[in-house]
């Protein structure tokens, strides 16, 4: 399934917006250098919510809680505490809107 983000003009770079996809679902969306990634909005550690971290050296994202950075691109973690992956999800530039990808399973 395929869920509406935005409008590509509308989202500045080096920022994140939200997708709650279900009530155990929720996806956050990040624009870095002209490109998009979508990691599920949970840190494997302690469930802190990604899209509240900061971006670092454009590729990953760090926890606000305990300072894990997860890469943006595949969801593996890069430092402790966190040592499980977080899922990516596809994402979509069509008709210069932004979607992400959820399995039907999940959404």
């Amino acid at each position: 399934m395929r869920w509406r983000v935005a409008p590509v003009d509308a989202w500045p770079e080096e920022s994140v917006r939200t997708v709650e996809v279900s009530e155990d679902l929720r996806i956050a969306v990040f624009r870095v250098g002209g490109r998009f990634y979508a990691l599920e909005d949970r840190c494997s550690h302690e469930d802190a919510p990604l899209s509240e971290g900061e971006i670092v050296d454009g590729c990953c994202v760090k926890c606000p809680w305990h300072g894990a950075r997860f890469d943006l691109a595949t969801g593996r973690p890069l430092s402790l505490p966190a040592v499980l992956p977080v899922q990516t999800f596809p994402v979509i530039v069509e008709n210069g809107q932004v979607f992400v990808e959820v399995p039907e399973t999940l959404a």
